[in-house]
């Protein structure tokens, strides 16, 4: 029995990275998966997110953009809640440095400011994943992965705080992850898994 599909799923993301981890976790339920840097998207607003939570602000993404293009968007918020600062940089993860914010800047600020936290430094990722339909909730699913900030950037795989994010259980970070690996386990692989469960049902 084959999988349920989508003909085209697009992500309401300029983040190529984001991206290609869905592409690579929706391959049999999507038979492409696209962005807004797609030709026939490029031109779409950036949605200025003014939620308070990551449930809010992808729902925002999604319902925005699907209302312009009348057809059904998914879109995720995500980021790293620490618990020493009391949850920060949480959703403003990806501007966390400043307006001009890279990953690299945001991982330097991190450790800046847990300079003199001593271990275990427990934080999480956190994914909101939000489908809609021409404006229209059709289901949001979340998911979360547990672990600690290292004292030092290792690895250069993935993206993000990656380099410097413990999942719980291992000595290593997500960035001397495998795509394979990180794709099993992430906060939006779990989030995924349970959007797969609603595609299936």
């Amino acid at each position: 029995m084959s999988e349920p599909s989508l003909p085209t799923l697009l992500i309401a993301t300029r983040n190529a990275h984001k991206t290609q981890e869905f592409a690579e976790m929706l391959a049999p339920f999507a038979d492409e998966v696209v962005d807004l840097t797609d030709p026939d998207f490029e031109n779409l607003p950036e949605i200025e997110e003014t939620g308070t939570t990551f449930d809010e602000n992808s729902l925002l993404k999604s319902a925005a953009i699907s209302k312009i293009t009348g057809g059904i968007t998914l879109a995720d918020d995500s980021g790293l809640e620490v618990d020493a600062l009391n949850g920060a940089p949480g959703i403003i993860s990806a501007r966390y440095s400043g307006d001009k914010a890279t990953d690299a800047s945001n991982r330097k600020k991190l450790l800046k400011e847990l300079k003199h936290v001593p271990a275990p430094r427990t934080a999480r990722f956190r994914c909101v994943l939000a489908l809609t339909q021409n404006g229209e909730t059709l289901g949001t699913w979340s998911g979360a992965l547990e672990g600690t900030i290292g004292f030092a950037e290792s690895g250069d795989a993935g993206f993000g705080y990656d380099p410097v994010f413990i999942p719980e259980g291992d000595t290593r970070t997500l960035a001397e992850y495998t795509a394979d690996e990180k794709n099993a386990i992430s906060h939006r692989a779990r989030a995924v898994s349970s959007f797969k469960a609603f595609l299936q049902s």
